[in-house]
């Protein structure tokens, strides 16, 4: 797991949780929405400010500043203000502990 970031453990990601982790320079928000694992970069293309802890809307984040909609799946605009996507990260599961990386 030489370029992956740990995340946690299952137990510290509960269904509708989600924790911020750093790749280097890049603050990468894991969710856990009912059961199921995704990562994206903390960061709305709109303006620059934090996602996390936004909003859950099903797979949607929405920026708390603006209101800008993201599919948490695929990094996919939903709703304006913004137009450009986030990124999103592989998620991995080994033995209960979670882990993701930055591989663009």
């Amino acid at each position: 797991m030489n370029d992956w970031i740990k995340v946690g453990t299952r137990s510290e990601l509960l269904p509708g949780e989600f924790k911020v982790v750093w790749d280097g320079d890049t603050a990468i928000a894991v969710y856990n929405i009912d059961g199921d694992l995704y990562a994206v970069e903390d960061v709305c293309t709109h303006d620059g400010g934090e996602l996390a802890g936004g909003e859950l809307h099903g797979y949607e984040l929405e920026c708390a500043r603006h209101g800008a909609r993201f599919d948490l799946r695929s990094g996919a605009v939903t709703c304006p203000p913004a137009y450009e996507p986030i990124a999103s990260f592989p998620v991995r599961e080994e033995d209960g502990v979670i882990w993701t990386r930055d591989d663009r």
